[in-house]
C-alpha cells in the first residue's frame, strides 16, 4: 500500500489548489438601455430580451 513518506505542507497544498475557485461572474451591456445584465436573461432595467419587450418593468 502506498503511503506518503512525508506531509505535504500548507504551500503546497495551496498552490495545488489556486485552480479551485468559482468563475467570475459574466456581465454584459445591455444593447437597448446599456445598462448590465447577466447573459441570456432578460434586461431588468427595461424588460427587453432579444429584441423585444418581455416584462413590465416598474419606472422608479
Amino acid at each position: 500500500m502506498a503511503v506518503p513518506k512525508r506531509r505535504t505542507s500548507k504551500s503546497r497544498k495551496r498552490k495545488r489548489r489556486t485552480h479551485h475557485k468559482a468563475p467570475a461572474v459574466a456581465i454584459q451591456a445591455c444593447p437597448r438601455c446599456g445598462d448590465p445584465r447577466l447573459p441570456h436573461r432578460v434586461c431588468p432595467s427595461c424588460g427587453f430580451y432579444g429584441g423585444e419587450k418581455r416584462i413590465e418593468v416598474e419606472e422608479g
